[in-house]
């Protein structure tokens, strides 16, 4: 068994942390995730997910500090980036820029960027309370329920749908209830 005097520093293939190794074959950081790696690959195999994967092949999930310090460092992020600093998934970090709450730069396909400082901004801001404006009481006899609408035009839920969100007709829910105006629809489907 031969080491070395210098350090090697590697990413384990199981849990992705950067440890020291004491030979360049070693692959992970303790016996704690060989084991459990090679329990995993096991349970995959008796599956029948994995045949034959190498450990270089295996898909990492987790971020190492090492690539964490590196993003830190950059002005403009990518989504997964913004992802890996959040600790989210890709689709939440594009559900929070298209929601809003996360601004940022389209700057063609696949091409999406978001400045460091609006990251550090999400945190700075407090959600300060939005004032509703009073409720006003409708009247719901100028209004179908969907359930109404389905059963007097014969037209499926989702057909429905398609044809009030085509439309822009407007929607109230009240309770467990959606109405729609009786005019509009009955134009739409007379």
């Amino acid at each position: 068994m031969s080491s070395t005097n210098f350090k090697i520093l590697k990413n384990c293939l199981h849990c992705a942390k950067m440890f020291e190794a004491q030979k360049i074959t070693t692959k992970y950081c303790s016996h704690k995730c060989n084991s459990a790696n090679y329990k995993l690959n096991k349970r995959l195999e008796k599956r029948g997910e994995v045949v034959n994967v190498k450990p270089e092949q295996q898909i990492r999930t987790n971020t190492t500090a090492v690539q964490i310090a590196l993003i830190k460092e950059k002005e403009y992020l990518t989504v997964r980036e913004v992802a890996s600093l959040l600790n989210c998934s890709v689709r939440s970090a594009y559900r929070y820029i298209e929601s809003g709450n996360l601004n940022s730069l389209n700057l063609g396909q696949r091409i999406t960027r978001v400045k460091r400082s609006e990251i550090e901004k999400l945190f700075e801001q407090p959600k300060s309370a939005t004032i509703l404006p009073e409720q006003k009481e409708f009247d719901f006899s100028e209004w179908y329920n969907i359930i109404e609408v389905q059963e007097k035009y014969k037209v499926s839920y989702t057909g429905l749908n398609s044809i009030i969100k085509r439309n822009k007709v407007p929607k109230v829910k009240k309770g467990v209830y959606v109405y729609v105006p009786k005019v509009l629809i009955d134009n739409l489907l007379s």
